[in-house]
């Protein structure tokens, strides 16, 4: 049973013979999946983890906010920084 995001969770199903598996209902309230849901899929040393394209684009805006100042926009410098060489040539 999964129980929490945090903790390392196991939960069993198989694999039918059109190749898809059912995800437990556990392992999507823990989620938060949804029918219609985007799901990512990552293959790495031979483990297959899950998430949500959603979650991922929460995780990108995490980052960018840890690195990028409160208030800044970095499409404002980017076009300020092409101002500048363009006003070079």
């Amino acid at each position: 049973m999964v129980t929490s995001m945090t903790e390392v969770q196991e939960a069993r199903t198989r694999l039918n013979e059109n190749g898809r598996i059912v995800i437990p209902a556990s392992v999507r309230r823990a989620l938060g999946l949804k029918a219609g849901d985007e799901i990512v899929l990552l293959v790495e040393n031979d483990e297959v983890r899950m998430t949500t394209a959603r979650k991922r684009v929460e995780r990108a805006r995490q980052l960018y906010k840890k690195y990028v100042g409160k208030g800044i926009r970095l499409s404002d410098e980017l076009i300020a920084d092409r101002r500048k060489e363009a006003a070079r040539e």
